[in-house]
Parts: C-alpha cells; structure tokens; sequence
C-alpha cells in the first residue's frame, strides 16, 4: 500500500506528524511506499531528530503552506504549492492509493473534491466521525463537509456511512438513525421528514429518528445528520469529554482520602480515558471519492497520526470505494432519481 501524508497542515508542527509516521512504519509491514510532503529541509530535520530511516518514506517539497486562518478554496486555488495540494495529486496522479491531513478542513475537503472527483453517482462527499458510546461505538455522518444538504445526500451519507461500519467496524447489520428533535415521526424538519421516507425506501436498517439524548446509548451504529449540525454535535462532545475528564481529575485530588480512592480504581479510569481518547481512532474519512482521504485532527499527536495511517490502510484493503460505487448506484434507481455529476466542492464548516 502506498500512503501519502501531508506533514505540514496541523498544529503540532512538523516534527509530531514524523514522529508518528515512524511509528506507523514500526506497525504497519503492509505499507509498501509512505510520501511526505511539505518543506523538505523541515522534514529531514524531523526525520533526523525521530532517527527514521526507514527505505519507504519518499519526500516531496512543498514550498507554501494551508493554515488553519484560510478560506478553504480560495487557499486551495491560490496556494498551488502547498503541501495540503501536493499531497491530493500524488493520490490523483496514482502514486499513492490514499492521503492523511491534520490541516484546514475546508481546505482538504475543496483540494480532495477538485482534484479527485466524486465516484459515479456520488453526489457529496461526507466526513465520518466514529465516536465512542455507552458500551461501543457509533458512526457520525457528516461531520463538517457538508453544510448545506438536501435529501438525497442525506440518503447517502447512510448509504456510505452504512458500508464503512459493516466492512471495518464488523457490525453486520448497523442500524442507522436520522438526528432530528425528537423521536416522533412528527418531528423534524422538511430536510429531516423527506430523507426519512427516501430512508424508508433502502435496503439500510432504518430505525426512524434519534435525537441527541439517544447518541451514547447504543441505539443506533449510525447517526446521519447535515455537516453543519455533526460539527456542532461533534466539536461540543469532544469539549463536554475533556471538560469531564479535567473535572473528575480536579476532586479526586482535593483530599488524601479520594486520592487513595482514585489509586484504587486508577485501572478503570485508564479504562475511559482510552475509550475517549479520539487519538484512538485516528482521523475522519472523506469517503465517495476516487481515492481515500482521511482527515486528522488538527491537534494530532503522534499515535493520532499514526491511528490515521491504519484506518487509510484499513479502508485499502476492503476495498470501500469499489463497495460505495456499486451499493449507491444499485440504491439511486430504487429511489426514483436520475444519476448526477457534480464536481464542485460544497464548502466545508470546519
């Protein structure tokens, strides 16, 4: 497998991204090729300081930069040397079968878009976020691509959303739910209430509405909402979690009698931690286009990237998009619609 990633767009700087590239060369044999593009003299740098020497890596000079400030496609069209841009070429000049990015969001989502296109019948390209729950895991979709939605890429989302779960989550049969304010079929918005019967139409296991009391609960494996709402949904839960986290480690320290407490039960808090840690999880995938993007968090350490390096192999091998452009082609007739061809970026919320 051949992997390419962007070094240069996340907020840890250069040297953290190397550090877990190195890593994931440690654990991953499979990867056959790993490009890193950016500024070449930063990168050898990094490469000297990690000690990485691996004969896979390949390095690519990229003399500009997307930073977090840009406005996404304006950055992309201007900035034709930056690393975020040279990265997506080498997936679309066959070089490499995937690419990583801890940068601009809108950034990535336009460059990826523009420079891979969508797979036939794809009409929006959606981010999916896995996020832990009570007892498992669930899958958000979209949670920043799409801002602006209309029913047919709400159906969509689950399509795809639906494949990525049962091929690499191994849930054989996920149920999907729509977000909406309440539970009641009556609910909802005219976005909300025509998806739901176009739902109703597919193959997908269905179960109606969920609104957001039922994230965590294991009702669904897959939560399908507009990009615009699964930002919000997504950036208040990782806030809600760290918030959590600081206060419980602030009163287990306010007396020697809980810190006794907490070294008791210190094996089940290292227990949560992991299972909300979102560097286990490694980064989004952009999935629908022809090629696999995986979006890291802008504030990745190390096991993130090297987590996000996984999931881009993980998807290689299942071999998701050859899935997503047979299922959403099978799926678009049975709804009464015409395939499209839509090539511009929408604009991303984050």
């Amino acid at each position: 497998m051949r992997i390419v990633v962007d070094v240069m767009g996340g907020d840890q700087g250069c040297g953290v991204v190397v550090d877990g590239v190195k890593l994931a060369l440690q654990s991953y044999p499979d990867i056959s090729e790993l490009h890193l593009v950016g500024r070449q003299p930063e990168i050898e740098a990094a490469l000297r300081r990690a000690r990485c020497r691996d004969p896979r890596l390949q390095l690519h000079h990229a003399s500009e930069v997307v930073v977090m400030e840009d406005k996404p496609i304006e950055a992309v069209r201007k900035k034709k040397d930056c690393s975020m841009v040279r990265a997506v070429e080498l997936v679309r000049d066959g070089k490499a079968e995937a690419v990583i990015s801890p940068g601009n969001t809108g950034a990535l989502v336009a460059a990826a878009t523009l420079r891979l296109r969508r797979l036939e019948s794809v009409e929006r390209a959606p981010l999916a976020a896995i996020m832990p729950s009570a007892k498992g895991e669930f899958l958000l979709i979209d949670v920043g691509a799409n801002p602006e939605c209309k029913p047919i890429h709400l159906v969509q989302f689950a399509l795809m959303g639906s494949i990525y779960s049962r091929e690499l989550l191994h849930h054989r049969k996920p149920r999907v739910g729509l977000l909406s304010n309440g539970t009641e079929e009556t609910k909802g918005n005219e976005l909300t209430r025509e998806t739901a019967r176009l739902l109703r139409q597919t193959h997908l296991n269905f179960i109606g509405y969920v609104e957001g009391y039922d994230l965590f609960a294991d009702r669904v494996e897959i939560v399908v909402t507009d990009g615009f709402t699964g930002n919000i949904v997504l950036k208040s839960t990782e806030s809600l979690s760290k918030t959590i986290l600081r206060a419980v480690r602030r009163e287990l320290a306010a007396n020697p009698m809980r810190q006794l407490g907490a070294a008791l039960a210190r094996g089940a808090f290292q227990k949560i931690k992991r299972r909300l840690d979102p560097d286990a999880y490694g980064g989004a995938p952009l999935l629908g286009l022809n090629g696999v993007v995986i979006k890291a968090h802008g504030g990745a350490r190390e096991k993130a990237i090297m987590n996000a390096i996984r999931v881009a192999t993980e998807t290689i091998q299942n071999k998701i998009n050859e899935t997503i452009v047979r299922e959403v082609a099978q799926a678009t007739p049975n709804l009464g619609l015409a395939k499209t061809a839509v090539h511009a970026p929408a604009s991303a919320v984050a």
